[in-house]
């Protein structure tokens, strides 16, 4: 098994896409106005449309009621990256901060309110476990 993707559900999607198109430097793939996928070297992050959930059943899944999930992005240089992300996010849930496990990150929200962390590894074994 491989994992691969994580996919957003949002009322707004060319908002969200636009958001992470921002945050990320990645460019968005279309293959509707309800999809879009934006691909990384290692997975991808797809952003649909409330209106692509009844394809997996009535009420499978609500937008903008993430509590529980933390949607992260392995970054060169968390400060820097700090720095550029000024420009675009008006309040951060955390500025740059060397966890107890070894990564310096950064957490923010989208514009649906879903946390978003970007990290780079700083410890020996944080290092390792990301740069082999």
């Amino acid at each position: 098994m491989n994992f691969v993707s994580i996919r957003v559900i949002t009322d707004d999607v060319k908002r969200l896409v636009h958001f992470y198109e921002q945050v990320t430097g990645l460019s968005a793939k279309w293959y509707t106005e309800d999809f879009a996928e934006l691909a990384s070297p290692s997975s991808l992050l797809a952003i649909a449309s409330t209106r692509t959930i009844g394809l997996f059943g009535a009420n499978v899944a609500s937008p903008a009621q993430n509590h529980t999930v933390i949607i992260e992005f392995l970054v060169n240089d968390v400060d820097q990256e700090y720095e550029k992300l000024k420009n675009i996010i008006n309040e951060f849930v955390m500025e740059p901060t060397t966890m107890p496990w070894g990564n310096r990150s950064v957490l923010f929200r989208d514009p649906d309110g879903n946390l978003v962390n970007f990290f780079r590894p700083t410890s020996a074994d944080a290092i390792q476990k990301y740069e082999p």
